[in-house]
């Protein structure tokens, strides 16, 4: 993994985080809230095109457990997100960060999928979406199975529009059962240059066609 120098005094902004996204890196707090931009090598990313709903999910989507929606509450999603790692023991999502997202968020460049039951907001995932790349962040769920119901719906999402690269950043073991993949950095910046050449537009046609 290569870690870039530390981010200057300046604050985070949402071009700050295009940039950073384009040129294949990403920040994360440290404990102390100092941020810093990592690009490691390898690089972890799901296949998008290969995607199959999992048997397991299958009885869920069919029955319409969750409702899904799009940016509706997004910096609630980041928030959730945030204390779910806190819990681990993790603080990268620091508020400085989530300032910066929910920025982002507002200029149409970056999305949350959310689940809810009974209107209440139970699990989701945020990413950025530029050109033809998404860039999954984090994701977070309060009742089984809510996060991946999140996942399959941005799958669809991602598909639909024909996405070509979607960057989850490291290997771990969540990541891994939605199909992640490690491949050397070069290769992931041509795939990224690839795919920012291109426009995609992150809408819900995907979530209705299923409904």
């Amino acid at each position: 993994m290569s870690i870039s120098p530390k981010v200057n005094t300046n604050k985070l902004t949402a071009d700050d985080l295009v940039y950073g996204y384009m040129n294949g890196i990403f920040p994360m707090a440290d404990t102390d809230g100092t941020l810093y931009w990592y690009s490691p090598d390898p690089r972890a990313v799901i296949p998008i095109a290969t995607y199959k709903t999992p048997k397991s999910l299958r009885p869920l989507i069919n029955k319409k457990t969750f409702e899904v929606r799009i940016n509706t509450n997004f910096e609630a999603v980041m928030r959730n997100c945030a204390s779910a790692r806190k819990g681990d023991g993790e603080t990268w999502i620091s508020e400085e960060i989530i300032e910066a997202y929910c920025e982002l968020n507002q200029s149409g460049l970056a999305y949350s999928v959310e689940t809810y039951l009974d209107n209440h907001l139970v699990g989701g995932l945020y990413g950025v979406s530029i050109g033809a790349a998404f860039f999954g962040e984090s994701m977070f769920y309060k009742v089984p199975d809510a996060s991946k119901v999140a996942f399959h719906y941005l799958m669809k999402i991602l598909n639909y529009q024909s996405y070509e690269l979607l960057d989850t950043q490291f290997i771990n073991d969540n990541v891994k059962r939605f199909g992640a993949i490690e491949i050397p950095r070069g290769e992931y910046v041509k795939s990224l240059k690839t795919a920012l050449e291109k426009s995609c537009a992150f809408t819900i046609e995907a979530l209705n066609m299923e409904r």
